[in-house]
């Protein structure tokens, strides 16, 4: 079993370089599909995730080479599958991803039931609405979702009742190849919804307003493959942020358009960080006390829901009490019960946490519960009293490359140690 062993209380200075975005690398390498030949990504985190991408990718017959560490060249030639392996897309919920593009080039698709984190249900009911909408009739079997276009696709007006980043994204990939123009209302406005559009219009799509609520796509008969830059980890960059709030910095975090995380630097700003943004970076520091700050998840331009563990255990050394409510997924305070271990005071009702701030943490041994529960965690054991260790690490590695790492080049006590399980 691998851990990760923190030693807490020594500086953290330094400059640290962000990836590409996950949530963005694993739908460009889907959108692959819709265009076949040979398409190239840069930019790619060489992270779990993206591995278990490519893996369903081979799957259906596509051929990747890895060009270097984060370039990824995607044959989608030979793609003649529309099957997904369950053992592949069950293990994470970005795996129906592949349904919109499926749909688009062949018609029909068989993809299993998402997996992933275990923050919340999967429920995909806006992705098949939406879907049916355009013509797409499903059934659902054995843990499968099995889907048909009998008439083809046809473009129509479909309005989300929540702005879904997955649903947004599988509509796209789908209504780039239907006939007729498609008009998704209430759509989710997230700079990875950006990233695919771009991507898209570059294989010969025509998507107009990504970003805004109103989405329109006029469908065309073919696309074309393309070399695409991933879009910078806006998530990435605001845990190394957080990282820097807690410990005071100074932590230069470049490679994201700090414009991605508006509401999160001036909620932080808020708290008493100081923020100087630049191209493409942010410079973190902080001298005085921490101010705690309500927070409330929302979908993009609102707090994202990845930012919230980070953001909590931030508050959790604040002077005095605040509220986190969560709007996105019910079960991601899961890591409020371990950052308790280490001395925090919190106070779970329903979806809002009450967090008391306290003087300091204690290093203790904790689980990761998830991905960026896992990364609030480490941030918890910079500051604490001893050494924390932090199992279930395979979470963190599902969206933080070389994490270890990048925190020993900003002066952490940090290693990751593989030791015996205990049964």
């Amino acid at each position: 079993m691998e851990v990760i062993r923190i030693e807490g209380c020594h500086p953290i200075t330094g400059e640290v370089t962000v990836e590409g975005a996950k949530n963005s690398a694993l739908k460009l390498m889907a959108a692959t599909i819709l265009a076949p030949g040979v398409s190239t990504l840069t930019n790619v985190p060489n992270i779990a995730d993206v591995h278990v991408m490519g893996k369903v990718l081979k799957e259906l017959g596509a051929k990747i080479d890895v060009a270097d560490e984060h370039t990824l060249v995607i044959d989608t030639s030979s793609v003649e599958r529309w099957e997904t392996p369950y053992h592949l897309v069950a293990q994470m919920r970005a795996s129906t991803a592949v349904l919109g593009p499926l749909i688009g080039r062949f018609g029909k698709a068989t993809v299993a039931m998402p997996g992933g984190c275990n923050i919340g249900a999967r429920k995909i009911d806006m992705h098949l609405l939406g879907l049916q909408a355009l013509g797409v009739q499903f059934d659902m079997s054995h843990g499968d979702i099995c889907a048909t276009t009998p008439n083809g696709l046809k473009g129509t007006s479909v309005t989300l009742d929540f702005a879904s980043v997955g649903a947004t994204e599988n509509l796209m990939m789908a209504a780039v190849r239907a006939e007729g123009v498609t008009t998704i209302a209430n759509a989710a406005r997230e700079p990875e919804i950006v990233d695919l559009a771009n991507m898209l219009n570059a294989m010969g799509a025509k998507v107009h307003g990504a970003g805004t609520p109103v989405i329109e796509i006029v469908g065309v008969d073919e696309l074309y493959p393309v070399e695409h830059r991933v879009v910078g980890d806006r998530i990435e960059a605001g845990t190394f942020i957080a990282m820097a709030a807690i410990t005071g910095g100074p932590v230069t975090v470049k490679g994201f358009d700090p414009v991605h995380l508006g509401l999160v630097l001036k909620k932080y700003e808020l708290m008493g960080i100081d923020i100087e943004r630049g191209n493409n970076q942010c410079l973190i520091s902080r001298t005085g006390d921490i101010h705690p700050v309500d927070i409330q998840t929302l979908p993009f331009p609102g707090f994202p829901t990845d930012m919230q563990a980070q953001t909590m255990c931030l508050l959790a050394l604040a002077k005095g009490s605040c509220i986190v409510t969560e709007n996105v997924f019910e079960n991601r305070f899961m890591f409020a019960s371990e950052i308790s271990r280490m001395g925090a005071d919190i106070v779970i009702e329903g979806h809002h946490a009450i967090v008391h701030g306290v003087e300091r943490f204690s290093g203790a041994q904790v689980k990761a519960p998830d991905l960026r529960g896992g990364a609030a965690l480490a941030m918890a054991g910079l500051v604490a009293d001893g050494v924390t260790t932090i199992s279930d690490i395979h979470h963190i590695d599902r969206g933080y490359e070389r994490f270890v790492e990048k925190l020993l080049s900003l002066g952490a006590v940090v290693e990751r140690l593989d030791v015996p399980s205990i049964d």
